[in-house]
C-alpha cells in the first residue's frame, strides 16, 4: 500500500498536500482499494466555503457511494475536471493525476489535526 510521507492524511482516508494556503484533496490508496473501480466522482460545491468534516462530494464506485469529507476549512476553488470524463483515474493515479479539490484554506492551523504518514498507517491497521 502507497502512503507518500510527504502528504497529510485524516481518519476519512482523504489526503491532503498543503502549498501557502492552497490545499489539494483526494482519496487515500487504501480508500480506492477499498471502493474498487471508481465510476463517478460528484462535487456540487465548487466557490463554496465548507467546514473541517462537512461533506464536499461523492465517489461513487460499482457497489457504493461513499461521502468525501473536508479535511480542513476552507473554499474550495477547483475541481479535477478530467474525473468528469475519467473517474477511474483516481484508482490509476490517486496521489497524482486523481486529485478531487483544490481548497483555499480558511483556517490554516487546522492542519495540525492531520495524520502523518506514519499515525494513518497506524490508524488503517488498527
Amino acid at each position: 500500500m502507497n502512503i507518500p510521507q510527504e502528504l497529510k492524511y485524516t481518519k476519512d482516508h482523504e489526503w491532503v498536500k498543503i502549498e501557502g494556503d492552497i490545499a489539494t484533496v483526494g482519496i487515500t490508496d487504501f480508500a480506492q482499494g477499498e471502493l474498487g473501480d471508481i465510476v463517478y466522482v460528484e462535487v456540487e460545491t465548487l466557490d463554496e466555503t465548507i467546514e473541517k468534516d462537512e461533506v464536499f462530494g461523492t465517489v461513487e464506485a460499482v457497489k457504493t457511494v461513499s461521502d468525501l469529507f473536508m479535511p480542513l476549512s476552507g473554499e474550495v476553488v477547483e475541481f479535477n475536471d478530467e474525473l468528469e470524463d475519467e473517474p477511474e483515474v483516481v484508482n490509476e493515479d490517486v496521489y497524482g493525476k486523481g486529485w478531487i479539490i483544490k481548497i483555499k484554506l480558511t483556517n490554516p492551523e487546522e492542519a495540525t489535526d492531520l495524520l502523518d504518514a506514519d499515525a494513518y498507517k497506524a490508524h488503517i491497521e488498527a
